[in-house]
């Protein structure tokens, strides 16, 4: 018989009781050559897994960790920033903006400009301004003065990566306020470029300029220029250097022998801002000119103050009259130069 059966011995006389109580348990498993007993007791459940390491995603990590160097900008507007703070649009008289959109893709502005002492042979001024946006890469518009019978026209044309600009100023007489532009804008992720082909001044004009990003915040370029009208050949260097809070540019005009330093801080990010412009020749000192501006963002208003080494304090506060984004603004500037002995007050209104 098998021995997993329960066996029950009956005793005799002169004998005792003997039973099987429970199976025979097979016998454990010996272990492995070369590993000990213990060995063998190891959970299986303690032991994880080896990590995957996904290429895709370490790839992704890496390119995230690092600063790509993006587009540093047109030169043109390298310096657009700080000139915001130093160079106020300050008026005299009174002057309002009138705005209407007519269709997403039609825009009707007219200004008023009345009782100022800043135009040449008048006290006021206006102004029409249709912008027509004929699709997405066309974009025209024209600004119309009767007054002083001048027409400015531009023309935007887009086609690939390239942008297209023709650049059109006339007057009521022919003569050397009559200009003819046209530019081509392009650029890629690292750099961008400029190319200038037209009449300014009644003779011929060829400029071009380029921008290269070195780092994720340095950027160099240059800017040659040809003025026909009086034959001058124009060069000038342009070194910037910007982060998340400031920005510093230089420049060096080799035709004027003239260095540009420009600086801007922004104190409190989105509320407090500063801005300097020195300039000087190195051949003459006494030549220099040196400006400094500041500007106060508010939720509804924003202050901006400047003045340079001449004494020209200048100051423009700009609030909107309402807390919708729409409603109307109020503008009111001063100037007050102490080398010239001359103040101006100016007051305007933008409605749109």
């Amino acid at each position: 018989y098998c021995c997993f059966t329960l066996i029950q011995i009956i005793p005799t006389m002169g004998s005792s009781v003997s039973k099987c109580d429970a199976a025979v348990s097979a016998p454990p498993l010996p272990p492995l050559e070369g590993s000990s007993v213990e060995s063998s007791s190891i959970d299986v459940g303690e032991l994880s897994a080896p990590e995957v390491i996904n290429e895709d995603d370490a790839i992704a990590k890496a390119a995230a960790s690092a600063s790509a160097i993006t587009n540093p900008g047109f030169l043109e507007h390298a310096t657009q920033e700080v000139k915001q703070l130093i160079e106020l649009d300050t008026r005299d008289g009174f002057r309002v903006d009138i705005s209407k959109q007519l269709s997403p893709f039609f825009l009707v502005s007219h200004s008023f400009w009345l009782g100022t002492t800043m135009l040449q042979g008048g006290n006021k001024q206006y102004a029409f301004v249709p912008q027509v946006g004929l699709d997405e890469t066309t974009f025209v518009m024209a600004r119309v003065d009767p007054i002083t019978g001048t027409i400015n026209g531009r023309i935007h044309k887009a086609i690939g990566p390239f942008m297209l600009k023709y650049i059109l100023a006339t007057g009521k007489e022919a003569g050397q306020n009559d200009q003819m532009m046209f530019d081509v804008d392009l650029g890629a992720e690292t750099w961008t470029g400029n190319l200038k082909y037209g009449s300014m001044a009644g003779g011929l004009f060829l400029g071009c300029n380029y921008f290269q990003s070195v780092t994720p915040s340095l950027a160099i370029g240059g800017e040659g220029l040809y003025v026909g009208a009086n034959g001058n050949m124009l060069s000038s260097y342009t070194a910037k250097y910007s982060s998340a809070n400031y920005l510093a540019c230089i420049n060096y005009n080799m035709g004027q022998q003239m260095i540009t330093c420009h600086y801007k801080n922004e104190i409190t990010p989105k509320r407090v801002s500063f801005g300097a412009e020195l300039q000087f020749c190195p051949l003459s000192i006494d030549q220099s000119t040196v400006m400094l501006g500041m500007e106060y963002a508010f939720a509804r208003s924003k202050l901006s103050m400047s003045v340079d080494g001449g004494g020209k304090l200048q100051t423009v506060l700009e609030t909107k009259l309402g807390k919708e984004r729409e409603s109307p603004s109020l503008t009111l500037s001063g100037e007050i130069d102490h080398a010239n002995d001359t103040m101006r007050f100016g007051y305007g209104f933008s409605i749109s």
